[in-house]
């Protein structure tokens, strides 16, 4: 038995897209890029600046992801933070494994949204994933039915917004998973997760050599 991500077509784009990305981080690793005028930048500015730009998820991280879902069988996936598409194909190889699910994923950045549609229809998994362009604060205000299975993985400071407004319709036992968590700028959202009051049970998990993910359980 083979799983979605072994698909010739899914395989072959997920190798493609981290090669470009590999490209992407030794060019900022040279000092050939600078990003340090993005500091003060409203999301939307850091959005269209770094529009061709990855920032993805690891590997090991997808496959993690991938794994997760196909345990917990959500129905539905919200994805805080698209880029394009890497994690929402891991996520969407699940769902088409398990059978039933969807994902809706967000996004700003109008060029991520178009490349990121464009490589789902030519993979095979655009009939599971929902593309909602703009502030997610604003697009998924109108989200219909209960969510079972989060990843926030957009611009820092709004991880914890995202997840309040989330969180009336998450489901007890709906897993939240949170990238690039070792940032400093995330201590806040940590505090949070890991306050008992706020309803989680909260574990680190490294994603990376230098950086971690936060899996999160609504209870």
């Amino acid at each position: 038995m083979t799983s979605t991500l072994q698909d010739p077509k899914v395989a072959a784009a997920l190798e493609r897209m981290y090669a470009e990305s590999a490209e992407q981080f030794a060019a900022m690793s040279s000092g050939a890029t600078d990003f340090s005028r993005l500091a003060s930048a409203s999301p939307q500015e850091r959005a269209d600046a770094l529009s061709e730009y990855y920032l993805p998820v690891t590997p090991d991280a997808g496959r993690l992801l991938y794994a997760l879902v196909r345990a917990a069988r959500p129905a539905t996936i919200v994805e805080f933070g698209m880029s394009l598409g890497i994690s929402a194909i891991h996520l969407a190889s699940a769902v088409r494994d398990n059978g039933a699910g969807r994902v809706v994923t967000t996004e700003l950045s109008a060029a991520k949204v178009t490349a990121a549609k464009k490589t789902f229809a030519e993979v095979g998994l655009d009939d599971l994933i929902e593309v909602l362009e703009g502030d997610a604060l604003a697009s998924l205000q109108n989200l219909d039915g209960p969510v079972d299975f989060v990843l926030l993985d957009g611009w820092k400071e709004l991880y914890v917004p995202v997840l309040e407004l989330l969180e009336p319709r998450l489901s007890p036992g709906t897993l939240v998973v949170a990238d690039n968590t070792s940032m400093a700028e995330l201590q806040s959202y940590l505090d949070y997760v890991r306050d008992p009051a706020n309803g989680y049970v909260s574990v680190s998990f490294p994603a990376r050599d230098a950086d971690s993910m936060e899996i999160s359980c609504r209870i």
